[in-house]
């Protein structure tokens, strides 16, 4: 071990100082192109229209549930069985294996929230080229063609979605590598024809070399590709991470985009490159559907996007236009993943709102986090002990500045041992946290999973004593170098593992903590500073399956196991909250997920926006960005402008690396000090609204943070708009994201629709791009006019000190002199919610009544806030304002109208915010 110790020691050293100089950029040689990858250099090498394979129709079955048979490669004899499924919500799912493997290959456990439930096929017609299958709906149809084998959706006459129209589906069988006779013999004995035996190894198939680091490959060859085409499609979406535009790109001129979750140091921006998630999901939109690719794949995975109007200006398509060409747009995709099977569920809208309904049913939905995770974080790279955190805290009450979380991040261990404290900075965390506690705020901590190699360590100890260590390929405890230095990684794909890990989050077990501590979750990719790729080596073993089969589930294990834990902490009681950096299809259900470690840069400013929306539309809806870049210094304006837009951004908190200058909100000047304030304050007034936004995604799947074509997906004008978004339906946000801005021009959708500006209550037409002069203490924000928006005015030290206090309502009238609204309320920090222990209620104004009525009748909660305002936008002055309370009485209210902005303001009407209550105006 020692010998081991000296000689990583060089490379962590070396790490080291790449991580602490802000100054450089990712080491692209460090990670693979699609040239360097062995297996997405051969998929890619495949041509179109030369499928070997073909559908054996005489094998068909066809159950009331599912359709079979078998699919022939006539190049080398073997033998794939195709298994399609109708489930229910119009999803169709499609399964491709091999129908007799050497061994079994791995299929994606845990991501799906349980085996999906399916509808009826039926058989519509068959001849000898193929079947045609009826999806239920009368118009809506399977075709399978026999040769070469191709799978078509319809509706009517239109084609909706093709699998291998291109013929480039490819499975690499299971095979033993032919180096000895006897090898070849028991081969033979296996099949059932020579062909097979017929075939070359090429290059990379049983070994890969990437820099200095050899891949064993005791499985050869197991890449699995398929084609999919998309007529009358031009805009895709998701398959995040990716610091890229939100509209993906075509990718014929460079590499596939990557889903391969990695440690990548200060990313750069605009390329297809792997960061720390993985979602293989993939969103289509045209102004008649929204459709859904789900490839339930957790190897590494590479994506190819073409299109036939990739390049086209607009001048260009308007030529064809005037010419009367008859191309139909169309885009090809292409996914191609290392190993495991071809396992993927198309879903057919056909609305956005439906393909997100449809995820959610496979993968559930975001976890209905606690209210206080909603606001204000405030985190560095490290707060140093006990007196800075004291003194952070205290800092923000002399400023008047809200916020509901300070975080720690891996200083404050006791050498990087997680589940501990440095005892010389943090002698006393409870009391810490206790102090945190009486001021009704809360602290976050980092628990990593790599696990320093220390027999003096008692999670070291109690890992390796119960084998829970991932092995190396030859069977002993594999071993990397990260910030403890020499570290095991605990294969969190195992069940008991899991179950562990989740019990080392007891107060009794992780000293120091109270109910106030909560839980990040870095490095779980995993990071590996002196592995292949900066992760773990594909060739690591979990039980019978190697890392390459499932890298992409390692972080989402991390996370599910941690916040397993903090709910197991409380008896189950209190909801969890749990930052994690990488990710995977279902992450969702556990927590939050940030874009890791960015840049002090006005682009890494705009890229926010678009990775945030990527993920929102794959199920992930709790996302934010490091506030201020994690490297670098941002100047005053940087770090303002960063403020308001991570204030209208889900997940907000600020986060700083160890080597720049301290950044807390008050260090900048009076003037900036002020400019922060007051948008970490329209924050916290609008926690109402984003708690409602929260609790509609975690029963619907829908983004909270959204992009205008799911609201307004018949508008060709909001297809690749991504400087600006939607909060749930109502509030549009248009970030100033350019340095020393004068004025932002927004996009407003919707030719029906009025839009008013909430800071000044003007009123601005939709359906029209709106020039906005801009100072430094501008946001432009709208609310849609027929919404109703609850806001809480008077904000305190954090948001649970605002719990009881009362709300105002602000009412944009539409066109019609109509508007809607809701209202929810529970206790903002328990699953007691599930037992309808909350407060939902509908708003609504028309024909001059303002009502608010029951949308939970069978609910039972009870609040001490009241309604002490209400502000109608696009109003008229009334004669008089009269309450009717829930129990009949009536009442007169005082009100104010400024007819210069047609604003109505009703005050203190004093009514309980749970009980019915109409307001009439005459």
């Amino acid at each position: 071990m020692a010998a081991f110790t000296q000689r990583m020691a060089p490379i962590l050293t070396l790490w080291l100082a790449v991580c602490l100089s802000g100054a450089l950029a990712v080491e692209r040689a460090n990670f693979k192109t699609c040239d360097q990858s062995a297996f997405c250099k051969r998929q890619r090498a495949l041509n179109p229209g030369e499928s070997p394979y073909r559908a054996l129709l005489e094998t068909m079955e066809l159950t009331n549930s599912r359709l079979t048979l078998q699919l022939k490669n006539d190049k080398n004899k073997v033998r794939l069985l195709l298994e399609l499924y109708r489930l229910q919500g119009n999803i169709t799912r499609v399964k491709i294996n091999e129908l007799k493997p050497l061994k079994p290959r791995y299929e994606v456990p845990d991501v799906l929230i349980r085996e999906p439930p399916t509808e009826p096929l039926s058989l519509l017609s068959q001849d000898e080229n193929g079947v045609v299958l009826s999806l239920g709906a009368e118009s809506q149809r399977v075709i399978v063609s026999a040769l070469p084998f191709r799978l078509d959706i319809m509706e009517g006459r239109d084609v909706l979605l093709s699998l291998n129209s291109r013929g480039l589906l490819a499975f690499e069988h299971l095979r033993i590598r032919k180096d000895t006779q006897a090898d070849r013999e028991t081969e033979e004995a296996n099949l059932e024809d020579e062909a097979m035996l017929d075939e070359k190894d090429e290059e990379g198939m049983w070994d890969e070399t990437f820099k200095s680091f050899t891949d064993t490959k005791p499985n050869g060859p197991t890449a699995v590709g398929l084609d999919f085409s998309l007529p009358g499609v031009e805009h895709v979406y998701g398959i995040p991470e990716h610091a890229d535009s939100l509209r993906l790109k075509t990718t014929d001129n460079g590499d596939p985009y990557r889903l391969y979750n990695l440690d990548v140091f200060q990313y750069e921006l605009d390329n297809p490159m792997a960061l720390y998630g993985s979602v293989p999901v993939m969103l289509a939109h045209n102004a008649q559907r929204t459709t859904g690719m789900f490839w339930l794949n957790a190897a590494e995975t590479w994506v190819d996007i073409s299109s036939n109007t990739a390049g086209k200006t607009v001048f260009g398509k308007m030529l064809d236009y005037v010419q009367g060409s008859s191309e139909t747009p169309q885009t090809d995709v292409r996914w191609f993943s290392e190993s495991g099977i071809i396992d993927v569920f198309i879903m057919l809208g056909p609305t956005p709102k439906d393909v997100f309904s449809q995820y959610a049913s496979l993968t559930g939905t975001q976890a209905f986090p606690p209210l206080a995770a909603l606001a204000y974080h405030q985190c560095r790279w490290n707060y140093n002990d006990q007196e800075d955190v004291q003194s952070v805290d205290a800092g923000f009450d002399e400023h008047d500045i809200p916020y509901d979380f300070i975080w720690l991040d891996i200083e404050h261990t006791d050498g990087k041992r997680y589940f501990t404290w440095d005892t010389n900075k943090f002698p006393t965390p409870k009391e810490m946290l206790q102090g945190l506690m009486d001021k009704k705020r809360k602290m976050v901590t980092i628990v990593d999973p790599h696990i320093k190699v220390d027999s003096s360590y008692k999670i070291h100890n109690e890992i390796k004593s119960q084998g829970f260590y991932t092995k190396n390929k030859d069977g002993g405890d594999y071993e990397g170098w990260c910030w403890p230095g020499s570290a095991g990684y605990p294969d969190f794909t195992r069940e008991d593992m899991r179950a562990w890990w989740a019990s080392m989050f007891a107060y009794d077990q992780y000293e120091g903590t109270m109910e106030n501590l909560y839980t990040w979750n870095d490095m779980n990719e995993p990071s590996i500073f002196n592995g292949p790729e900066i992760t773990m080596h594909k060739d690591s073993k979990h039980g019978e399956w190697e890392h390459r089969d499932l890298h992409n589930l390692y972080g989402f294990y991390v996370q599910k196991a941690t916040a397993e834990g903090l709910i197991q902490r409380s008896g189950g009681v209190e909801r969890p909250f749990v930052l994690a950096r990488a990710f995977f299809a279902g992450s969702q259900r556990y927590g939050a997920v940030w874009t890791g470690d960015n840049a002090a840069e006005w682009s890494h400013l705009k890229i926010s926006i678009p990775m945030c929306l990527s993920m929102g539309l794959v199920g992930i809806a709790f996302c934010g960005a490091d506030v201020g870049g994690f490297f670098k210094s941002p100047s005053s304006e940087l770090l303002v402008r960063w403020y308001q837009t991570g204030a209208y951004q889900p997940f907000f908190r600020a986060h700083a690396h160890m080597d720049t200058t301290r950044r807390e909100p008050w260090l900048f000047g009076p003037e900036n000090t002020a400019l922060i304030r007051e948008v970490v304050r329209q924050r916290y007034s609008l926690l109402p609204y984003w708690y409602q936004q929260f609790y509609h995604t975690y029963h619907t799947g829908h983004p909270v943070m959204r992009p205008l074509w799911v609201e307004y997906p018949q508008d060709p004008a909001t297809y690749t708009l991504e400087d600006e978004f939607l909060i749930g339906r109502d509030l549009l946000v248009h970030p100033v994201t350019e340095e020393g801005a004068t004025g932002v021009t927004a996009y407003l959708p919707g030719k029906e629709e009025v839009w008013f500006d909430i800071h000044t209550f003007q009123k601005h037409n939709g359906g029209q791009n709106l020039y906005i002069p801009v100072t430094m203490s501008s946001i432009p924000v709208f609310q849609r006019g027929g919404s109703i928006i609850p806001r809480k005015l008077r904000v305190r030290r954090s948001s649970s000190c605002m719990e009881h206090d009362p709300y105002t309502l602000y009412v944009a009238l539409s066109h019609q002199r109509a508007a809607e609204g809701e209202l929810y309320i529970d206790d903002g920090h328990t699953f007691n919610f599930e037992k309808r222990e909350f407060i939902h209620r509908r708003l609504s104004f028309a024909n001059n009544n303002l009502s608010s009525v029951n949308l939970a009748p069978a609910a039972h909660f009870s609040t001490l806030s009241t309604i002490e305002r209400i502000v109608m936008v696009g109003a008229t002055r009334p004669t008089k304002a009269t309450l009717k309370t829930a129990d009949g009485q009536m009442s007169q209210l005082e009100f104010d109208f400024d007819a210069s902005m047609s604003v109505l303001t009703l005050r203190k009407p004093g009514m309980n915010a749970g009980t019915d209550w109409t307001v009439m105006l005459q």
